[in-house]
């Protein structure tokens, strides 16, 4: 299913052969570094970096004999090189060249999502200053609760997504790590500063201590940044979703034309986009258990982790590339109602502004528990009776020998309740 939904550029980075150019990479590396040092003779060198081939499709063939992918790589390359081929791999293991060069896929993989938040992180900011003076009714436990700014929504989710690209710029650093360690990490063929080398030609960096393998902490913290980014997406489109429900409708997902809603129902424009999103988040947030039960592996290490590591490492990348871009365009041409978020506010009549009453009240000098009640025998009256709150409110005179006319028409006016929004804007946008 993954491969359906994988944006190209990504494909491409975890397909079959790259994944094994990658490895010719690491293993040119080496071979430079022990011409080097002498160990491999500059024609032999030149030999192996000009006639040093694979394809895809020999190396699976040898590999159906070998049942060892590794192996049947250097075959395959070394059917090409002729004599030479025999420095090709000295003194290495097989993940000595598998894990450097997962490092390599991982940090081009981070190449690309980071651009992808860059881009959602430009959407977020627009759209916030276009809706920081829009009043919608903030909900709480799914209930009406007090006014808010629609661009503050949008803010909330720039300042996540900022953190989210730090994250990810972190995990970037922790996977970008190689080893030319030896079959137990302990350099018995190897000198460390063959690794060190090794990995700066590659623009990675050298394990401090390895095993036979990269430890596994490092793949485990990046499939979960994955997965707490591809959470956050889930938390704008599940947003959406109420958004669009035919009941609020104070924002959607654009309907192009000649879209289809329903086979059955004409009349039906579904989220599905942002279903979507949900959907395949779910996804990357699995594939991130996998990941951490990958860290305990036996001793030096086994090979449990190996084949999970080939399903999640690649659908994890790929699945949040597409869930970025798909968020993107959809927030991009999210149509929203302003007028319908008025509606909504004002459909309890008047009592989202219990919470302004209450405090005035105090301020009055009434005391919190007398005010409460004072504030809440009105508005259970208007949910068991029907009426207007501010009009029930005027009309008691136990509220109104503490607050006049104009006091309680000011504890009815919405832009009370968005009066900080530039201070918080500021706290976002200008650090």
């Amino acid at each position: 299913m993954i491969e359906r939904y994988t944006l190209p550029e990504m494909g491409a980075i975890w397909s079959l052969e790259n994944k094994f150019q990658k490895w010719l990479e690491v293993e040119i590396a080496v071979c430079e570094v022990h011409a080097e040092d002498g160990i491999i003779p500059a024609d032999a060198l030149e030999q192996i970096k000009s006639k040093a081939a694979f394809t895809v499709e020999r190396i699976n063939e040898i590999e159906k004999t070998t049942d060892h992918d590794v192996i049947a790589f250097t075959t395959n390359l070394a059917e090409n090189i002729g004599d030479a081929a025999r420095f090709v791999h000295y003194g290495l293991t097989s993940s000595d060249v598998v894990d450097t060069a997962n490092a390599l896929l991982l940090k081009e993989s981070c190449e690309i999502l980071l651009p992808k938040i860059d881009a959602l992180l430009e959407v977020l900011k627009r759209r916030a200053f276009e809706f920081k003076d829009t009043p919608q009714i903030g909900r709480t436990h799914g209930i009406h609760a007090e006014p808010t700014s629609f661009g503050l929504c949008w803010a909330l989710w720039y300042s996540e997504f900022q953190r989210n690209k730090e994250r990810l710029l972190k995990a970037k650093e922790i996977v970008s790590v190689g080893k030319i360690s030896g079959a137990v990490g302990a350099f018995a063929h190897l000198a460390p500063d063959v690794e060190e080398r090794v990995c700066l030609k590659l623009g990675i960096s050298a394990a401090d201590v390895s095993t036979q393998v990269i430890q596994r902490d490092r793949y485990a913290e990046y499939l979960c940044t994955l997965a707490i980014i591809a959470s956050s997406l889930e938390k704008i489109a599940l947003q959406v979703r109420h958004w669009q429900r035919t009941e609020v409708r104070e924002a959607q997902e654009k309907f192009k034309t000649g879209q289809k809603g329903s086979s059955a129902m004409p009349h039906k424009r579904n989220p599905i986009l942002s279903e979507r999103i949900c959907g395949m988040a779910r996804t990357v947030r699995a594939n991130a258990i996998v990941g951490l039960e990958n860290v305990a592996l036996w001793h030096e290490r086994d090979i449990s982790h190996s084949s999970a590591e080939r399903i999640v490492l690649p659908d994890s990348s790929a699945t949040l590339d597409y869930i970025l871009a798909k968020t993107t365009s959809l927030l991009d041409k999210l149509v929203v109602y302003p007028e319908n978020m008025l509606k909504n506010l004002n459909l309890t009549r008047g009592l989202v502004f219990s919470g302004q009453l209450l405090l005035a009240l105090t301020q009055k000098g009434v005391s919190r528990e007398e005010a409460y009640i004072l504030t809440q025998r009105n508005a259970m009256k208007v949910w068991d009776e029907g009426g207007e709150y501010r009009e029930l409110v005027l009309a008691d005179t136990d509220i109104r020998a503490k607050l006049s006319e104009e006091e309680i028409e000011n504890v009815f006016d919405v832009r009370h309740y968005l009066r900080n929004v530039e201070k918080v804007f500021e706290r976002v946008f200008e650090k």
